[in-house]
């Protein structure tokens, strides 16, 4: 394991991810992860046995926090600076053998992986279409946000040419968007199984949502999990967020 004051630029840092004794670095310059990522990296059901895919890994939190829980994970960035520091956080907890990262733009996926290779495809996409003349005000955590690089057809197109036929694509998105992911996953030949609504407070009506996809399932089955409470009423974290964050 490489010695941290070695491996951090300036404006850097090294943060506890409170799994499995593992540190992420990451950069005041750049988008830190999020909780967005947490869940999602918390929300597939797992085998041992899976090669999985994680598009757009940022610094890549998904792939240090399921390292343990499958075969193989590679990983995919457009952002330069943000793929190296990824690369860095592999290194930094010693996972070279289990995760892999490529610099590379996953619209153009055909380049870098063999078509249908994987088992699990993990996204945590660009939420937000760019409205007319707002390309030019789009910046920093905004352009994470944004349909700035990839948009929704891109991602579920990578997914469907990174999986094997009944593979699964997991993605967290926005509830607003419901419809439109729905008859994009169908274009591409997924079949909605698993949706779990995110709500802010127990009352409050959800704005994201975890949702899982098989290629080539069969229509219907649908399973809605219990929704998802972020905080308690006092704004305090409900305890299964405590729980997945590993604060308990």
């Amino acid at each position: 394991m490489m010695n941290n004051a070695m491996i951090l630029n300036e404006g850097e840092r090294i943060d506890d991810l409170m799994k499995s004794g593992r540190k992420i670095i990451q950069s005041a310059n750049e988008f830190c992860f999020s909780m967005d990522s947490v869940l999602l990296a918390h929300f597939p059901k797992f085998k041992r046995k899976y090669k999985v895919l994680d598009l757009g890994t940022g610094t890549g939190v998904i792939p240090l926090l399921i390292a343990d829980e499958v075969a193989k994970v590679e990983a995919i960035e457009l952002n330069s600076t943000m793929a190296d520091i990824a690369r860095r956080n592999v290194e930094l907890n010693d996972l070279n053998e289990k995760i892999f990262v490529t610099e590379g733009d996953y619209r153009s996926i055909k380049k870098y992986f063999k078509t249908e290779s994987f088992d699990l495809v993990l996204a945590n996409p660009p939420y937000r279409a760019i409205g007319s003349g707002a390309v030019n005000e789009i910046s920093g955590v905004t352009t994470a946000r944004h349909e700035f690089t990839a948009t929704l057809d891109d991602v579920v197109t990578a997914a469907r040419f990174a999986l094997k036929y009944h593979g699964l694509f997991c993605m967290i998105h926005i509830c607003e968007r419901l419809c439109e992911i729905v008859e994009t996953l169908h274009r591409h030949q997924f079949e909605m199984k698993r949706l779990r609504l995110i709500q802010p407070k127990f009352l409050k009506s959800p704005n994201l949502m975890l949702i899982e996809s098989m290629v080539g399932g069969a229509p219907g089955a649908l399973k809605i999990d219990p929704p998802l409470i972020v905080h308690n009423d006092d704004g305090s974290y409900s305890d299964e967020i405590i729980s997945i964050y590993g604060l308990s």
